[in-house]
Parts: structure tokens; sequence; C-alpha cells
């Protein structure tokens, strides 16, 4: 009967005591590779066995985690991970001292072992250092789950991420394209002129999105804070200060809701640049999206959760209204008044909230219970009414709706984006009927910033910005069903 896992940590500290007992450190300070699996695989892989076997390589030192043993009395084959690349420890009793060999049989699967050898190849052709020295460098003192299974239980995936990198391929490549991401939208942003920047996380006024935050205090100052739900205000202060391209890539902090779509905190980028418009920002959008799922794909062409998806530009644009109308026949340009459209609601099972007001709020509510479950490829939806749009300009030629734009794929949103609003007095007059709105109840309304106003009464030029969602773009990129799987460590209730 193989023993608990109780029952196992005891065995497991007793082999660390024997360890100390025999004058080993279980737990280095340090260890050097002298070599890493990328370049042993370049210099040798195309050696044979029996040339390898007469080159006799120099001696190399690599460390990797024990992931399998197979014993075979007086020698073991170690299948081992280094930085997420297994390899092959090969250890025979009468090529290593009496003392190492003696350490080989207190290991463990989980241990992080040292070797220094030759390499060689096996009969199936496989790399494998063949040992003439052995360590155990640290010693574990848990066992890892099952390889066959894994973390069965979904909620210790995301609480023990430790554990899901070392047992978990699938999982580790989605953090390495995560980076990959990252790293390639900044190259592309630098390439075409836009300088990053770092913006305050605490903001003693809430602003930029429609969001409820975290709270907290500034001893010292002894003033109120809450974490930032955008970087928009502060990044436009930047363009009225004269750098014409800019964006920041950093944590947001929203105090909602928790599910498949959402985190307490999660990576978003704001990109803006002075004399463009919302075109430009759909530009820049599609442009980065498509070249970006080619550097983690290869392709523009992808399946997500089983539905095939384009992500070459140029992606679909369409109104609202028009949205509206396709999905449900009702056109809105037909609807004259407040309570028309309000019967259209209560007709359609469309909920309303207290403080709607005015027939931009119901068209807005029209689209996202009825229309935006209904997007699968890459669409610009285009027109949104002022009432939900505090920051962005109003159309020339309809007053009633913005230069505004939010992107979806597959039912969700990744990126919002407008013309930005650069008259001062307007909006002063948009932050005013946003505090209205919170005195009605809408706890996700914006609060009134003066200095913005004042950074704005300075001069903001013409100027586009947009903001796309981190998380949800890795998750589209690699096929990922919840946020939490590409987030290292997402937000989880206590035990």
């Amino acid at each position: 009967m193989e023993p608990t896992l109780k029952e196992q940590e005891i065995i497991r500290r007793q082999k660390l005591d024997e360890l100390k007992k025999m004058g080993r450190d279980p737990y280095f300070s340090k260890h050097k590779n002298s070599i890493e699996i990328p370049e042993i695989v370049k210099l040798y892989e195309n050696f044979t066995k029996e040339e390898l076997h007469e080159k006799e390589t120099p001696l190399y030192d690599l460390a990797g985690r024990v992931m399998m043993v197979r014993d075979q009395g007086k020698a073991m084959f170690l299948a081992i991970k280094s930085n997420g690349l297994p390899f092959q420890f090969y250890v025979r009793k009468d090529a290593i001292s009496e003392e190492d060999w003696n350490v080989t049989q207190l290991l463990d699967i989980g241990d992080i072992v040292a070797v220094k050898g030759n390499v060689m190849k096996t009969n199936t052709g496989q790399l494998t250092i063949r040992a003439k020295e052995f360590d155990i460098i640290t010693k574990a003192l848990k066992p890892l789950p099952n390889k066959f299974h894994g973390l069965t239980n979904i909620e210790d995936k995301y609480r023990k991420r430790y554990v899901d990198l070392i047992v978990n391929e699938d999982s580790r490549k989605v953090f390495e394209n995560r980076s990959k991401i990252i790293s390639s939208i900044r190259t592309l942003l630098i390439e075409k002129g836009y300088l990053e920047v770092e913006t305050p996380i605490l903001q003693a006024t809430l602003g930029g999105a429609a969001a409820a935050p975290f709270e907290t205090h500034h001893n010292a100052l002894d003033m109120p804070f809450k974490l930032r739900i955008a970087t928009e205000l502060s990044l436009k202060r930047v363009v009225v200060g004269g750098i014409n391209k800019v964006f920041e890539i950093g944590r947001l902090f929203r105090n909602e809701g928790i599910d498949t779509k959402h985190n307490p905190e999660f990576t978003s980028i704001e990109i803006y640049e002075a004399y463009g418009d919302l075109e430009t920002m759909k530009e820049i959008t599609q442009e980065l999206i498509s070249k970006v799922c080619v550097v983690i794909n290869g392709t523009t062409e992808i399946e997500y959760q089983g539905k095939k998806i384009s992500l070459a530009s140029p992606f679909k644009s369409i109104e609202m209204i028009d949205l509206i109308k396709e999905v449900t026949g009702i056109d809105f340009n037909e609807v004259k008044t407040f309570e028309e459209a309000v019967k259209l609601a209560h007709d359609n099972n469309v909920p309303l909230k207290k403080h709607y007001n005015s027939i931009g709020y119901i068209i807005n509510e029209f689209f996202e219970e009825k229309c935006e479950n209904t997007i699968v490829q890459p669409t610009f939806v285009t027109g949104y009414p002022v009432e939900v749009s505090p920051l962005a300009k109003r159309r020339k030629n309809n007053k009633m709706f913005t230069d505004r734009f939010e992107l979806f794929v597959d039912g969700r949103e990744y990126a919002n984006a407008f013309s930005e609003l650069n008259d001062a007095d307007d909006q002063k007059e948009r932050f005013e009927e946003q505090l209205r709105e919170a005195r009605q109840g809408n706890d996700e309304a914006n609060e009134m910033d003066e200095d913005y106003i004042e950074a704005l009464s300075y001069g903001l030029p013409p100027t586009g910005g947009v903001g796309i969602g981190i998380d949800r773009l890795v998750m589209l990129l690699t096929d990922s069903a919840s946020i939490r799987d590409v987030i290292l460590f997402p937000h989880q209730r206590n035990k």
C-alpha cells in the first residue's frame, strides 16, 4: 500500500535528517550551472551515441527538479526539469563516490539535484548527462501531485500556482506567452514613437472609468485615497504637458465581482496620441492585436474555446443602434421619447436602473442585454450614447452619441476607445451629471476632478485614446477559458 501524504512527509523529513547526519547540506545557498539545456542540445544533438562516447565531452554542472526516477538497482535514470525544459541524468553506482551514491538513496521526486558529468546519448538517442558527482541541493518536504492527474482540484490549481507550474506544462506556456504578448506590445509601440510612462496607483479622486474602487488611507497626509480604476486622466494630463504619444501598462483595481472574465486587480494598457482620433485608435488597436497574435500563434487565424476566429486586419465596424436593429428589429432612430424607450425595455425584458433618466441609457442597456453575446468575430461597436461616455467627444452630427468604440470578440469587450473630450466646460458639465447620478444611486459614477478640468483648461490637443485589457487578450491568444488561468496568483476566498 502506498504511504499516505502525511506518511510521505514523515519519510521525507527522515531522509532530510539522514542527509544532515552525513554532513551534506540539503539546502544549498548557490549552485551555478556551467551549461544550460538549450546549449547542450545545440552542441550535441547531431552526434550519434558512439561519437559522443568516443568524444568524451567536458564535465558539465547542471541542476534541475526530479520529475521521475527509473531505478535499475545499481543505476538510475532521473527525468528532470530545468527552467521548464526536460532533460535526463544517468547515475551509476560505480561511476560516483560511495557517499554520493548513498545520497541518491535519499532521493525523492520533487527534490532539486545537481550533477557533474559528461554528455552521452542513450540507446533511444536521448541526450543525457552521465553523473560523476551527485548532490541533492534542495530537499522537497512535500510530494508533488500524481503526474497523471496533476492538481485535480481547480481551486488548488490557482491557490498553489507554484505547484501547478511545476507539474503543468500548459500553465507554464500560458505565462511564457503572457510575457511575450506584453513585450511585443511594448516593442511595437516604442518603435512607433510612443513613450512609456508610469502614473500613480494611489489617487485622491476617482475617474477614468465606471467602476467601484478600493479605498485606503494615507497616514502621513491624513488623506483618503483610492486604488486607481484607470490610468486615463493621468495620461491625458501627460498629453496636455506636450508628450504627444504616450502609453502605460499597469495594474488597475476594481472592487467588484469575480468571475471567469473579472478579477479585482488586472492589467491594462492605455494608449494616447495627440492629433489622433477614434479612427487612429482603430488602426493601432487592430494592428497591435493582429501582430501580437502572429507572434504567439504564427497566424491571425485562431480557435478560441471551439470557435474559429480571424484576427486579421481590418476588423468589422458597426453602429450600436444598427446592431440593436439587426438583432432585435428595434430602430432607436424612430424612438422619440424616454417613455417610449422605457416601454420597449419592459416589453423586451431589458432591466433598468434607478438613475436611468434618458434614452441613451436604455439604448446601451439593450446592446448589453441583447447584442454583446451575438458578436463572435472581432467587431468595433461605435456610437455610444453620451450618458455612458463621460470622457468621450460628442459627435458633431448628433449630440446624443459620442465618438467612441468598444471592441468585442466572442461576446467579450477587449478595448474601449474615444476621440477624447478636450472641451473643459463640457467635461465639467459631464462630471456634474455624474455627481447627480451618484446621488441617485449610481455607485460607478465618476467623481468631479477639478485638477483634471484645470489641466484641460490649458489645452488638450485633439487626441485619440484606447484602453486594452491585457488579461482578456492573453485569454484569447492562449485559448484560456478563465481570467484566472492567465493571472499567476488570482484572488481566492480564504480556505
